[in-house]
Formats: C-alpha cells, sequence, structure tokens
C-alpha cells in the first residue's frame, strides 16, 4: 500500500510540472479540450456549486495586455478559442473588411484570416461553438449591427476555426435572419453550445430585447422568434460559457450574469433576473467579452490604440 501512495504522488506531481511547462495551468485555469477531465454531475457535487456566480462576486480586474497593430483599433467581437487554450478571437467593428483575428492574451497577434463569402456591413460580435459534425469548433460571426434601425435583414456567418498559416478561413455559411417586428440594432449574439441555438440581443436604453433561431435554420434564411426583455441599458456584448452553464451580457460600464438551470433554452434562463458584480466595468468603449469553460473568468477589449485587453475573476 505505501509502495502504491508513493507511485500515485511521484504520478501527481509529474503530471502537475508537465501541465505548468506547457502553461496549462494558467492564467484561465483551463486545460486544453483534449485532455479536459469528464465531469460527472451528482447530487453531491450539485449541492456544493455556489449559489451566486463567480462573476456576480466582487471582481479583481487586471490589464493582461495591448494591441500594438495600429489597424486593431476598432475590436468589437471577442470569444475564447475552443482547440487552442489562452488564444482569443477577435474581429473589427462596421468599416473594416471581413476578417478575423486571433490575439494572444498578452496581446500580441498571432494570426489573420479573410473570410470569403461573407461580406462585413456591420459585425458586431462574435461566438463559439462545438461544429455541428461533431468534431473540431466554429465561429459564429454577427453581422447585426445597425444603428439606423433600417435594415430589413441581418446575417451571422459559420466558419470552423481557421488553420494557421493560411490567411484564409473556409467559405462562410450564411444564415440571413429577419426581426419578427421590425429592424433592430443589436450588438450580441449568443450561441447555447448544447442546443446549438442563436440568440441575438437587441441594443437599447431600455427594455433590451432578445431574439432566437434554431440551430437547424443554419444555413439558410429564417425570422427570429421574439423572446424576453433584458434589463441590461445598451448592451454591447455577450457570451456562453464552454460548459453551458453561464451566460453573461455586458453593457457599456455593466455586466449581467445568469446561471443557467440543466439543458433550458436560453431564452427561459434569460427570463430570470440577473446577478451583477458590485462594481462597474470602466474601460471606455467596451463593446466584447469573452468567458472561458467555466464561466469563472471574463476576458474584454475596447476599442482605441492600443486597444487594452482585459481579465476580470473573482476576488481571491
Amino acid at each position: 500500500m505505501r509502495v502504491a501512495l508513493v507511485l500515485l504522488a511521484v504520478l501527481v506531481a509529474a503530471t502537475a510540472g508537465a501541465a505548468l511547462a506547457l502553461g496549462w495551468l494558467g492564467d484561465d485555469d483551463d486545460p486544453p479540450a483534449a485532455r479536459a477531465p469528464t465531469t460527472v454531475t451528482t447530487t453531491r457535487t450539485a449541492a456544493r456549486a455556489p449559489a451566486v456566480p463567480a462573476l456576480c462576486r466582487k471582481l479583481d480586474e487586471a490589464v493582461t495586455g495591448r494591441v500594438q497593430d495600429p489597424a486593431l483599433n476598432e475590436l468589437s467581437g471577442l470569444v475564447a478559442s475552443r482547440t487552442r487554450p489562452g488564444l482569443l478571437y477577435s474581429h473589427e467593428d462596421s468599416g473594416a473588411g471581413p476578417q478575423v483575428w486571433a490575439l494572444r492574451t498578452d496581446g500580441s497577434v498571432a494570426g489573420g484570416w479573410t473570410v470569403p463569402g461573407a461580406e462585413a456591413v456591420d459585425w458586431e460580435d462574435m461566438a463559439t461553438g462545438p461544429a455541428p459534425s461533431g468534431g473540431g469548433a466554429v465561429l459564429y460571426l454577427g453581422d447585426i449591427g445597425d444603428n439606423a434601425a433600417a435594415r430589413p435583414y441581418v446575417d451571422v456567418y459559420r466558419v470552423p476555426e481557421p488553420v494557421f498559416g493560411s490567411g484564409v478561413t473556409a467559405p462562410a455559411e450564411r444564415l440571413r435572419l429577419r426581426y419578427p417586428d421590425g429592424p433592430r440594432d443589436a450588438e450580441t449574439l449568443l450561441v447555447d453550445p448544447r442546443r446549438g441555438t442563436l440568440v441575438i440581443v437587441a441594443k437599447a436604453l431600455t427594455g433590451a430585447r432578445a431574439y432566437s433561431v434554431p440551430a437547424s435554420a443554419f444555413p439558410g434564411e429564417s425570422t427570429l422568434r421574439r423572446g424576453p426583455e433584458i434589463d441590461v441599458a445598451l448592451a454591447t456584448a455577450g457570451d456562453v460559457s464552454a460548459d453551458g452553464r453561464t451566460i453573461a451580457v455586458r453593457g457599456y460600464t455593466s455586466l449581467a450574469v445568469w446561471r443557467r438551470r440543466g439543458d433550458e433554452a436560453l431564452t427561459t434562463t434569460l427570463r430570470r433576473e440577473p446577478c451583477s458584480p458590485p462594481t462597474a466595468l470602466f474601460e471606455g468603449q467596451g463593446e466584447a467579452l469573452a468567458l472561458n469553460r467555466n464561466g469563472t473568468i471574463a476576458r474584454t477589449v475596447a476599442e482605441g490604440s492600443p486597444a487594452v485587453l482585459r481579465r476580470y475573476r473573482a476576488a481571491r
């Protein structure tokens, strides 16, 4: 027995050392997706789950980097890669072409790609999720901005996570969407990692509203389904954690967070009152938000040059 315990301790230490050497146990506390442990939910572990989401507690804010490329001065969307730990994808706001950028958390640019088959009228947010085929991950690009509330339709594009060194993504699939109650300006795109449902949150001073469309509508054309009002003033971005349990929507200075119950629809979760951290987000023109795998860390990037990357997590 004693020999077995010693061998187990050596194995644990070696595993931790390897993880540290490869940078897995770092800023995000997220191991690579391929090595993520299988989670078994039991009544006991469910009872120990915190009643308040981590991002609704007092938050520590840290500037992790600045994007030194002066051309990237109006970054609007942000998501964490599902296949490459420590990597973030982003895009520019209106006026830029259909391009996606990969950023490290220190602000250095890891890559850039043009998206064939896509237009960029006013890209405002992006999301990520598992590939419909069951392997890898895809990016969703929301061409959903409409300051004048005059566009007859908006578009969401879907592409696989790009291959480094190619400079071009796979051809984009397009979903053309219409609102059931007239055009809306929107800057928030959510994708359910469990169901694949897309949710767009319209931007409004008061009474922001969620609209949804099932995953089966992609690609093609569809009419969004009118959903609940959300108490977030001027919603500028949002995200769903990869485990599907945490939903967050931000305004320029606010953050609203929901804890999902089981596999309920995102719009069902959004009908409930969110919680918020006790401090506001003060970062200028903040129009981007990315959650880590389990919704305990939020990352943002503000428009400007150099664009500032920030990390928020519960104070320790």
